[in-house]
């Protein structure tokens, strides 16, 4: 199995060491993982400072591809995080650096973060949801030097309250955007453990990704801690099966690397 969303002491909001995940990932048979550590430049909570030394990222990165060379591959991936002003800071970024993987998310909208509440004050649910996908759909117009969508519906995670609006008209704007770019999806088993319904896209957004024609689709833990290393992924690959979706990706120098769902459910 390969996941591809996991984040080390590298990322400001996690702690565990490369070693203890590696580890864990090779105990519990996984074959592949990617690291993906949080660069959000100019993040709105000043308390979080999510950037960090790629060059040693870099190194570290080498140094554990030839230690484990033999048990499992790891890949040297990252999460940025966008927001319309940062887009030509994250496009030298990537012409910089070399990447596996790159997942591309929005963790802040018009201006603040998701997490702490402040974004959904004064606003419906419904005018919520939709600035966050108006201005994902604005970036990713824009700027395409990413590898997949991370969580395109995260804001859903920071709102008791719901929405009746599926939301698809302008997600299939969004879709048929990234899909003729050569770009993809991820289904983020994460949902799960913040007690959402479903990971992150839901159903019915897998099924109108795959009704647009999407076919590159990851799977991520979005793990921060050992302990959620390929959550509920037999699930995650059941549900994809059951939907239609005959691969599942993993990422080598930036292109896609595609292995049946049938394989991985056993």
């Amino acid at each position: 199995m390969f996941d591809y969303h996991i984040h080390s002491d590298f990322s400001a909001d996690c702690k565990t060491p490369m070693e203890t995940t590696i580890e864990k990932a090779i105990s519990i048979g996984l074959e592949e993982i990617c690291f993906t550590e949080h660069i959000d430049y100019d993040y709105p909570d000043k308390d979080w400072i999510f950037e960090f030394d790629l060059k040693q990222y870099d190194k570290k990165i080498k140094h554990l591809q030839q230690k484990y060379s033999k048990q499992i591959r790891i890949k040297k991936g990252v999460e940025i995080g966008v927001q319309p002003h940062l887009l030509a800071r994250y496009e030298r970024l990537m012409q910089d650096e070399v990447f596996d993987f790159v997942i591309c998310s929005m963790h802040a909208t018009a201006g603040m973060d998701l997490h702490s509440g402040e974004f959904f004050k004064r606003k419906t649910v419904d005018e919520a949801f939709q600035m966050y996908y108006e201005e994902l759909l604005a970036c990713i117009s824009k700027f395409k030097s990413f590898s997949i969508l991370g969580h395109i519906d995260l804001v859903k995670r920071y709102t008791e309250e719901k929405s009746t609006n599926h939301f698809h008209e302008i997600l299939e704007v969004i879709f048929k955007e990234i899909i003729p770019a050569g770009k993809g999806i991820e289904l983020n088993t994460s949902g799960y453990r913040y007690g959402l319904e479903s990971g992150m896209p839901s159903t019915d957004i897998l099924k109108l990704y795959k009704e647009c024609g999407g076919e590159i689709i990851t799977v991520g833990s979005d793990s921060h801690v050992e302990t959620t290393l390929a959550y509920q992924f037999k699930d995650a690959f059941e549900l994809l099966d059951t939907i239609g979706f005959k691969h599942i990706a993993t990422f080598e120098d930036g292109k896609p690397v595609f292995h049946p769902v049938a394989s991985l459910i056993k």
